[in-house]
Order: C-alpha cells, then sequence, then structure tokens
C-alpha cells in the first residue's frame, strides 16, 4: 500500500504540473478576453480536480499493467521454446516463426479500436450528421480492421527489420489514390479515424507491443525498431474507411443496376 500512494503521488505531482498550463489558458481567456465567469465555476473547479485524479490513476495503471503486459506477451509469443521450429541458439530471424504475434498484434488492434471512446463519438457524431447514412458499427468495424491489419503489419516490419519509411510512403500513396475515387462525403471522416484510433487504450498496449517485440527480437534496436506501430495505426485506418465506402458504393451501384434492368 505505501509503494502505491508514492508511486500515485508522484504520478500526480506530474498530472498537476501538466495540467496546470491548460487550466492557465482557458481560464486566462475566459476573464481576459470572453471577461466573464463560467456559468458554474464550482462545478467546473469539481471537473478539473476528477480530471487530475482521473489521469493520475490511469497513467499509473499504464506503468503498472498496460505496458508490463505488452512487453511480457511480446517477450513470450517470441520465446525460443515457443516458437514453432525455432531452436534456442538460433540467430536468424524467420518471419514465418512469429505467426503468433501477427495474430497477436492483429486481435489488439481490433479489440482496443472497437474499445475506443473517441472513435465512439466520432461515429455517432458522423451518424447523426449523416442523417443515418454513416452507419455507427460499420465505421467502427472498419476502422478496427483498419487498425488491426496496420499493426499486424508493423509488426511484421519489425520482425523482418525492413525501413519504415517505404511501408509509410508506399500505404500515403494508395490512400491518395483512394481519395481521387472515394465519395467526397467520406473523405475527411477517413482522415479523422486516423487521428482517433491513437487514443487512450490503443496508444498504450501498442507501443508497450512495439517495444516489447523489438527487445526480444534479435538484432532489433529498441529505439529504431521498436517506434513506429502508432504510424501504421494512424495509417490504415485512413485506408480501411476509404475502402469502405467504395465498396459500400459499388454495391450500391450494381443494386441500382440490377433494379433498373
Amino acid at each position: 500500500m505505501s509503494d502505491f500512494i508514492a508511486d500515485f503521488l508522484s504520478v500526480l505531482r506530474s498530472t498537476v504540473r501538466d495540467v496546470l498550463p491548460i487550466a492557465a489558458v482557458i481560464f486566462s481567456f475566459q476573464l481576459l478576453v470572453i471577461r466573464k465567469l463560467p456559468a458554474s465555476p464550482g462545478r467546473l473547479l469539481i471537473g478539473f480536480f476528477w480530471v487530475i485524479i482521473g489521469l493520475a490513476l490511469f497513467l499509473l495503471g499504464l506503468e503498472w499493467a498496460l505496458f508490463p503486459i505488452g512487453r511480457l506477451m511480446a517477450a513470450q509469443l517470441t520465446d525460443p521454446g515457443f516458437l514453432s521450429g525455432a531452436g534456442a541458439a538460433q540467430t536468424a530471424v524467420l518471419w514465418s516463426d512469429y505467426y503468433w504475434v501477427y495474430i497477436f498484434a492483429f486481435c489488439v488492434g481490433f479489440s482496443t479500436t472497437i474499445a475506443e471512446p473517441s472513435l465512439l463519438a466520432v461515429a455517432m457524431k458522423a451518424h447523426q450528421v449523416s442523417g443515418g447514412s454513416i452507419g455507427v458499427l460499420g465505421l467502427r468495424v472498419s476502422v478496427a480492421f483498419g487498425v488491426a491489419i496496420g499493426i499486424a503489419l508493423g509488426t511484421y516490419r519489425i520482425v523482418v527489420g525492413d525501413p519504415i519509411h517505404w511501408y509509410i510512403i508506399s500505404g500515403y500513396l494508395v490512400v491518395v489514390i483512394q481519395t481521387l475515387f472515394a465519395p467526397p462525403m467520406i473523405v475527411p471522416l477517413a482522415y479523422d479515424s486516423g487521428g482517433v484510433t491513437t487514443s487512450t487504450v490503443t496508444v498504450p498496449l501498442v507501443a508497450a507491443l512495439g517495444l516489447g517485440l523489438a527487445e526480444t527480437v534479435p538484432g532489433r534496436n529498441p529505439l529504431i525498431d521498436g517506434f513506429g506501430l502508432i504510424a501504421f495505426a494512424s495509417l490504415f485506418p485512413i485506408m480501411s474507411v476509404l475502402g469502405y465506402a467504395q465498396l459500400v458504393r459499388f454495391i450500391q451501384y450494381r443494386k441500382a443496376a440490377a433494379a433498373a434492368d
């Protein structure tokens, strides 16, 4: 219990130091520019208090749970005794031996994205302003598949040691081509979908997975190879949402053509 209190107080001090500039900017504009007190200043202060407590507990949970879990899973999945056909003395990296890593990365990417509060908020707003033409579940699933594929491909890149910029450049070339043919209504939403996926749930696990994988795969540098998974998690949802919209438009076109015949 004493360790928890000491760690919590340390994280709390850091959180207060980080949140105070934000509060200062908000209250300065409120008092000096708008020159009007908030409707419920007491409630606002209570809200800031709970934000600080919640952030401190969240950051403490990252350090105690999510980061260790991600590194532990990466270490276990890359253990020579677990890998099929990989002996303890093996030094060469065979990408096919790490298929469980790709499966785990895909499942983690899909599940964490579905659980993202920011994605749910964007999907609900998109459903509302589009008059129901954009489905909440359809958007969430398409974004989740994009993140899952991106993280799985990112773990493959870590295993084989390819330069990351070729993957990112190729991905954005595909996005540019998709943008030219996608419905204009979905393009801004698709681009925003790449940002909302890198939020409170996805980033900690994905970062821990990448660092843990780079630390355990022979010949990989955590600083060079461990980072970059979040870039995949931001890029591939854009591709998947644009592809989802193009697929829906194609199906509607086929149905309209069949009805006309």
